[in-house]
């Protein structure tokens, strides 16, 4: 089974297979649109145009129609873009980056932070539609658009603070400096699951490095990144900023992504997804020389101590297994009990996941809403039958919600399982949650390390030997690396990111904003002399 398999069929470009309503005739005549207030007062309409460039809105592909996944109903249509459209997005582009380049920092960063504004202007009817179109719960939604106000305040205050370096020269009436460039044009190509956080960890820093980006949202979320992309280009228009700042497209992986991926135009590529579609991504752009930021699998881990809070460690890893109904990049896969305490931690979560509410997202009261796709739903019911093929025992859920069957629902899943599995090696991108046993430290290293991918994991524990041999050389493998907290729920302040084949990438806080620009190593000559590195004489 592939990782992220839904991830995997928007890129390649799968649409309307998965409802009743497939011929667009009776898709439009079934349009929700009008049971949703809010889509309007987001500047949506029944059929809107996915591609923007130089404050235009025109697009000549095919009809795409955004469906609820809590009923499978067509909520509107957008019409996606051409490769003619893609084309006009890259000469906007170029056409505006030499004004945008000598744009003094400072003054990008205050246009992100107004897009900031614009964002807190409309975050609940944008945490509405998030939850309409992606399927997360509002709460999850709302801290999804805060996500990316909070990276426009970190942009704006970094455009004000990014420091070069000037180091000692050897040779008399010499200087060393460091000077940091806009990189250029840049892609970015995300995944439905945080269709309007990523965009925002990506175009915050690019905006204030002095890029100018081409976003490509995913098309089964393609009303949320219309409904972005109409934001920032209020504020973009409303500053006069140049052309080409930002240019969106909406379309298929099979055509519009692959435009992106093989553009020598385009100096970076951030993706997010599937691991084989990030590998495809890494060799396409590195055999142009191109930049990769690649946020690929997960197959998170989190271990319990037997010192650990288990009041804190259960609630945590509680929402770590269901939030975002099991597809965040960082949701908990692996659970790992310590053997004195895994009767009572499996007790416990087998009498809590019972009493989880599930069903419309949109409904403040619910804490768990539906996979994205159907073929969400056909991955989490095979998966189930593979692993049962290699020992799991289902403790609680491992079916789909019949009650609620007009939408993806099933029941978030708890499996025990042996640390020899060989599904453990797989992520399956569905809110199922594998139980392990371990004896001591080393084991729960070595269970987590395990796996081909390395984004998140964590431990609980109040042993503050525990604690620093976990983050330290011969502790957890992953980019993030969490004590007495879930796995998932990162802050902006530091780089996001995995090893191994989560793809090695780094987005939002510490440096990662270098890789938005190039650095330029400058030395400079203000004496009278010519005078050579390491002493070297030189006469004519």
């Amino acid at each position: 089974m592939c990782i992220r398999d839904s991830i995997n069929a928007e890129y390649m470009g799968n649409n309307q297979k998965q409802t009743g309503y497939c011929h667009p005739r009776r898709m439009e005549a079934n349009l929700i649109y009008d049971e949703y207030p809010f889509l309007k007062e987001l500047g949506l309409e029944k059929e809107n145009i996915g591609c923007y460039y130089g404050g235009t809105w025109q697009a000549r592909g095919e009809k795409h129609f955004a469906l609820n996944p809590h009923n499978n109903k067509p909520i509107a249509a957008v019409v996606q873009a051409s490769n003619e459209d893609y084309e006009a997005c890259i000469a906007a582009m170029n056409e505006g980056r030499g004004a945008w380049f000598l744009t003094p920092m400072p003054v990008r960063g205050d246009i992100v932070r107004q897009i900031g504004d614009e964002l807190r202007k409309k975050i609940d009817p944008l945490a509405s539609l998030i939850s309409l179109e992606m399927g997360k719960i509002l709460s999850e939604a709302r801290g999804e658009v805060q996500e990316f106000i909070d990276m426009c305040d970190y942009a704006c205050g970094l455009s004000r603070t990014l420091e070069g370096r000037i180091v000692p020269s050897e040779r008399k009436s010499h200087m060393l400096m460091e000077v940091w460039n806009p990189l250029g044009l840049i892609g970015v190509i995300s995944a439905f699951n945080f269709p309007c956080a990523v965009f925002g960890w990506n175009f915050a820093l690019a905006a204030i490095c002095g890029d100018l980006t081409i976003w490509k949202g995913a098309t089964s979320t393609s009303l949320i990144t219309i409904a972005v992309t109409k934001m920032v280009a209020q504020v973009l228009e409303r500053n006069n900023c140049p052309p080409g700042v930002l240019t969106t497209v909406v379309g298929p992986g099979r055509t519009i992504g692959e435009l992106l991926i093989t553009d020598r135009r385009l100096h970076l590529i951030s993706f997010t997804g599937s691991t084989g579609i990030g590998t495809r991504i890494s060799k396409a752009v590195s055999e142009r020389f191109g930049r990769t930021i690649l946020e690929l699998g997960g197959n998170n881990a989190s271990v319990i101590m037997d010192d650990a809070d288990l009041n804190i460690a259960l609630k945590a890893v509680t929402f770590a297994g269901i939030g975002t109904a099991g597809q965040r990049c960082t949701t908990l896969r692996r659970l790992l009990i310590h053997e004195k305490v895994y009767d009572e931690v499996t007790t416990r979560l087998a009498k809590i996941y019972p009493s989880i509410k599930i069903g419309d997202p949109l409904d403040k009261t619910n804490v768990c809403g539906p996979l994205h796709t159907k073929a969400a739903v056909k991955e989490y019911l095979e998966g189930l039958e593979k692993i049962k093929s290699q020992g799991g025992r289902v403790l609680f859920g491992g079916r789909v919600i019949d009650e609620l069957a007009g939408g993806n629902y099933v029941y978030p899943t708890l499996v025990e399982i042996e640390a020899s599995a060989p599904i453990l090696k797989e992520e399956l991108f569905v809110p199922i949650m594998y139980l392990i046993k371990f004896k001591d430290f080393d084991e729960a290293v070595a269970i987590n390390n395990s796996v081909p991918q390395g984004l998140s994991s964590s431990m609980f524990t109040n042993n503050l030997k525990n604690l620093f041999r976990w983050i330290g050389p011969l502790g957890s493998d992953c980019g993030l690396i969490n004590c007495n907290m879930g796995p998932s729920g990162a802050e902006i302040g530091l780089a996001f990111g995995g090893e191994k084949e989560t793809g090695g990438g780094r987005e939002s806080g510490s440096d990662s904003w270098k890789q938005y620009m190039r650095r330029s190593s400058c030395a400079i000559n203000f004496g009278e002399d010519l005078t050579l590195a390491q002493g070297i004489k030189f006469e004519v």
